[in-house]
């Protein structure tokens, strides 16, 4: 009864019990043979893969630490990037066969380049890298001082001759042409003044009044002549000096014409007409030309000295040369801006300006 109560309480005894450890699929199972596959798949590309290494050196056999080497390959795969140790080694591990390209570049030396192409499985020895010191590039401009540009700009003026022979030197061409410093304004009238064609000029003058017994009280004669000759050639000293020099250094007024160039006929013709009683001032502002109406009011005071007494007049003459002078100003700028460039040989050529 006792064996029958054990027997009864304890069947497990008596049986066998199911495995509580999992031994999972069995060989023949789909999970066994995609892991199978998996892992010959990882094994085949890792037979693929290769290592490439290299040392990167100076162009006297040093070593090259910290030098940036990157690699690229012709495939779409993102370039690696290492930098060379202690001793200017690198290397890349796991990379796929095929065409690639090194990239080796550091402080101080020229980008370099090396192509290779690596086989399956292979480990792959750069030649040593050898780095170039890099080329010192300095690039330096060069400028030229207000003083110097302007004398470079009168340096041009000089050459420009009617027909190659009657000097126009107050006209620029340069519609920015910078303003002349009181020493180079006072240059250009000295050089206008002892021009060989200023002293011809002045002879003939001289002569046409002598012929026409303008201002008689000089004679006739030689004598008559030279008193003449002297008078036109101070004219023009006192108004060349006193108009184109003295006023405008201290007036702070550029004493040249500026050609226009461009705009309609009207509008170059209305220019060339104000140009006669206006002038660009050296702060580049365009004002009343003082220096040129004052220039010919005193050139034609001091005139009252050396003409005939009976030809003085007074403030009469001084007036009546002044507006002459402007008068004759304005005709030359007329002629300056649609005829005289076209005979000057030697014109230099600047950005026109605007209409």
């Amino acid at each position: 009864m006792v064996l029958g109560l054990l027997f009864c309480d304890f069947p497990v005894l008596g049986q066998s019990q199911p495995s509580l450890i999992d031994r999972g699929p069995g060989l023949g199972s789909p999970r066994a043979t995609e892991i199978d596959r998996t892992g010959r798949q990882d094994s085949a590309e890792q037979q693929l893969m290769g290592t490439i290494n290299g040392t990167v050196v100076d162009r006297t056999g040093g070593t090259v630490a910290g030098a940036h080497v990157k690699l690229s390959r012709q495939s779409q795969s993102p370039s690696q990037d290492v930098m060379s140790d202690a001793d200017g080694r690198f290397s890349f591990a796991s990379v796929p066969a095929g065409p690639f390209q090194l990239t080796t570049s550091a402080d101080g030396f020229a980008t370099q380049n090396f192509s290779g192409e690596l086989h399956p499985g292979e480990n792959y020895s750069v030649p040593a890298i050898a780095l170039a010191v890099a080329t010192a590039s300095t690039e330096v401009q060069v400028s030229l001082s207000p003083s110097e540009e302007a004398e470079a700009e009168i340096k041009d003026e000089e050459k420009q001759r009617v027909l190659g022979v009657v000097p126009n030197f107050y006209v620029t061409y340069n519609h920015a042409a910078v303003p002349l410093r009181p020493k180079q304004k006072f240059e250009l009238a000295w050089k206008e003044i002892i021009d060989p064609l200023s002293f011809g000029v002045t002879a003939a003058v001289a002569g046409i009044e002598q012929g026409t017994n303008a201002f008689g009280g000089y004679g006739q004669g030689a004598q008559g002549y030279g008193k003449r000759y002297g008078a036109s050639y101070a004219d023009l000293v006192t108004s060349t000096f006193i108009g184109s020099a003295m006023l405008p250094s201290l007036l702070k007024q550029d004493p040249r014409y500026f050609y226009k160039g461009t705009g309609s006929v009207r509008s170059r013709i209305l220019y060339a007409l104000a140009t006669s009683v206006i002038c660009k001032g050296d702060n580049g502002h365009w004002q009343a030309n003082y220096s040129g109406i004052a220039g010919s009011l005193a050139a034609g005071g001091i005139s009252n000295l050396y003409y005939p007494e009976a030809d003085r007049n007074g403030a009469a003459l001084t007036f009546e040369k002044a507006l002459i002078g402007i008068g004759s100003s304005a005709a030359t700028n007329l002629l300056q801006e649609f005829v005289i460039r076209k005979l000057t040989p030697h014109a230099p050529n600047y950005t026109p300006a605007k209409p």
